[in-house]
């Protein structure tokens, strides 16, 4: 058991200094800031394409393009000369194309380029933009999928109006459970299917058939006559929302087999090289807020099912096999680092690489890729608490490398919060909790400093030592800034993020402020100058520490979830919170629905409030961030209102929307931290 006090197991310095000469990170540094996606090394492991992302000050967007650097970092340069956004590169077996996706006439289009003279061709005119791009083993075809649009619902034919006429736009009609989408809006009647388009270019065959969504990344048998996908085909699919299957497609007959039947999402199939095995992601549902995906193997027909047990309690992702069929790859997430690693099929584990991740700039989120060459050379995206995303290798056994350095035209000139891990003991149960702590810029010793408690989302997820720039940004203000991994967040295991089930909010509140105290303890915070922020998951938990206690000067409360009855049954995912989080529907269970609803301690905030909600919010929808302005406003709290127009649950999606999230938290924590009151006295 760690002791109940700050224990700095691991203290990251970078361009850290004493030296006021060097400017600390500011609000627009963010538009110089770029990160690495997506990398892709070639089947001879000696070049790696990449998505390199940057962000355009003129547009206020991001946008990236396709890179590429050799094995060794050298000869690092842009793959075309085109401008348009390009994404999803893909190595032709032979690794003498690349097919990659960008923006044609009408849309986005597959592209084809040759590597030898780098001749350019766009392949295909479709209605509807490609995704999950797969090569054939032969390289003479593309699998691919794409939305193709079905009929709208109508109840009623609209009477024929005069030639001329400006009526109204007729009304829009759904019978959809899933009819909307935080992010794109209302969802357009139609279904995804898989298509195969020669490599030549030509007609693309739709392959796939039926009401039913096929999504994902196809996966070729090594013969090329079926394609392998995760899917939901059952009859009842949309009510059946967690489930899904792997199905077998014969690109002869379009025969689709479904080779996994058990309640519970069975998903990320991969094929072994000599096509006899497929391994696969899945659990059988238990009805819980979190449940790790598992490893299972089977035979290409669907017999012989079997879990290949990791002995890792930890949700995996991304499984691949090693080109030689002895073993598997995979990702996952433990205690705030995201890893790679590899188990061989007797079970032997392995960790092969550290620090992935790095693809979100705005909070230190998990997340990250990888990609493994015929030689088992590995490219993925490496990551620390000083620098997003760069282009690193490793190989089973070995050290990585890192082969970019996209931001040290900027942050080297920079000088950035220190970085610490944190380890305490909560006061609840004695379990171990993890937190991160971003010290300002100019640390200065025996000096006390006012804190910021940035709660992350989810609530199953985590933070972890990975870049953040709102992090730097309110350190770069002279804040301590400190980012638990309260109970519920992941990369724990399975029955750490399950202690929400049923009880959420709930004991996590106890672990923030069992944080709070052990750094005030260490005598660097000054306890009459705290502050609170966070986002969804962090803005309920905001919303939920100033209900039960005064102790916060002000608080930024972000796209929130006030009332879990109405948020419930307005949220774009509305059907998905009965029983995985609070037991029945809101009219069968009304008690515990208000009972967890931050709503129903409003009556006891008396702290200065800020609350912050994106305009097109279908997540927390705005009516959430609204019942705690209305409520704090008729019972006379300080409090403003801030909406953010054209932003969805990502409310910080555009690079002038992530300053201003974080600059409208400052300038309220600026307006309460009591100095006016102190020069008035």
């Amino acid at each position: 058991m760690r002791l109940l006090s700050l224990l700095l197991l691991t203290t990251l310095v970078w361009n850290v200094s004493a030296n006021t000469d060097v400017p600390s990170f500011k609000n627009l540094d963010v538009f110089e800031l770029e990160y690495a996606s997506d990398p892709r090394i070639s089947p001879d492991g000696q070049s790696i394409v990449y998505v390199r992302r940057g962000m355009d000050i003129m547009k206020d967007r991001a946008y990236g393009r396709l890179w590429v650097t050799n094995r060794d970092g050298s000869d690092h340069r842009k793959l075309t000369s085109r401008e348009s956004n390009e994404s999803n590169p893909r190595w032709s077996p032979s690794g003498d194309r690349i097919a990659f996706v960008s923006s044609g006439a009408h849309g986005s289009e597959i592209f084809i380029l040759w590597m030898d003279s780098l001749q350019l061709a766009k392949i295909t005119e479709l209605d509807g933009s490609p995704s999950g791009l797969s090569w054939s083993p032969d390289g003479k075809s593309i699998a691919f999928s794409r939305k193709v649009s079905g009929k709208k619902d109508e109840l009623v034919k609209a009477p024929k109006k005069p030639k001329g006429a400006e009526w109204a736009d007729a009304p829009r009609v759904t019978t959809l459970l899933k009819h909307e989408r935080d992010g794109s809006g209302y969802i357009t009647p139609g279904f995804s299917q898989f298509f195969v388009v020669p490599a030549e270019g030509s007609t693309p065959r739709q392959v796939s058939s039926g009401d039913f969504h096929h999504s994902g990344t196809p996966r070729w048998t090594p013969d090329g006559k079926s394609l392998v996908f995760a899917g939901n085909r059952n009859e009842d699919w949309e009510f059946e929302f967690r489930n899904s299957e792997i199905y077998s497609l014969d690109l002869e007959d379009g025969e689709i087999t479904a080779l996994t039947n058990r309640n519970g999402p069975d998903h990320s199939p991969a094929v072994s090289p000599d096509g006899k095995h497929i391994a696969y992601l899945g659990y059988e549902d238990k009805v819980q807020t979190y449940q790790i995906n598992r490893l299972f193997l089977m035979n290409t027909d669907g017999s012989d099912k079997r879990e290949l047990d990791l002995e890792l309690d930890r949700s995996i992702s991304n499984p691949t096999w090693s080109k030689d069929g002895k073993g598997i790859y995979f990702q996952y997430d433990n205690h705030g680092n995201t890893k790679i690693g590899y188990v061989s099929l007797s079970g032997n584990r392995e960790l092969v690489a550290d620090n992935v991740g790095g693809t979100g700039i705005g909070r230190p989120y998990g997340g990250g890729s990888y990609t493994l060459s015929n030689e088992g050379a590995i490219a993925f995206t490496y990551c620390t608490p000083y620098h997003p995303a760069d282009v690193a290798v490793a190989t089973k056994g070995e050290e990585s490398s890192q082969l970019t350095h996209l931001n040290s035209d900027i942050l080297d000139h920079r000088t950035l919060g220190a970085v610490e891990e944190l380890w305490y003991t909560s006061t609840f149960d004695q379990r171990d909790i993890q937190g991160w702590i971003v010290k300002p810029p100019v640390f200065e010793s025996g000096k006390q400093y006012p804190l910021i408690v940035e709660i992350h989302g989810g609530p199953v997820s985590n933070y972890g030592d990975r870049f953040s720039a709102e992090m730097q940004l309110y350190a770069s203000d002279g804040y301590v800034v400190f980012y638990p991994n309260f109970r519920g967040s992941t990369s724990y295991g399975e029955e750490f993020g399950n202690l929400l089930y049923n009880n959420y909010p709930g004991d996590d509140y106890q672990d923030i402020m069992d944080g709070v105290d052990i750094l005030i303890k260490e005598g660097y915070i000054d306890e009459n100058q705290l502050y609170v922020t966070g986002g969804s998951a962090g803005g309920i938990m905001s919303a939920w520490i100033i209900g039960k206690n005064n102790r916060f000067r002000a608080a930024s409360v972000v796209k929130p979830v006030m009332n879990w009855i109405s948020k419930t049954l307005t949220a774009d995912n509305y059907y998905g919170y009965a029983n995985y989080r609070i037991p029945g529907q809101p009219w069968e269970n009304f008690e515990d629905y208000w009972k967890f609803s931050p709503i129903s301690l409003v009556g006891n905030v008396e702290t200065p409030t800020l609350v912050m909600v994106g305009m097109e919010d279908m997540r927390t929808p705005t009516s959430e961030a609204k019942q705690l302005y209305h409520a704090l406003k008729l019972r006379k709290i300080d409090t403003a209102y801030v909406e953010i127009p054209g932003s969805y649950h990502n409310i910080a999606n555009r690079p002038s929307q992530l300053i201003t999230k974080v600059e409208h938290t400052l300038a309220w924590f600026k307006k309460h931290n009591g100095t006016e009151e102190e020069e008035e006295e």
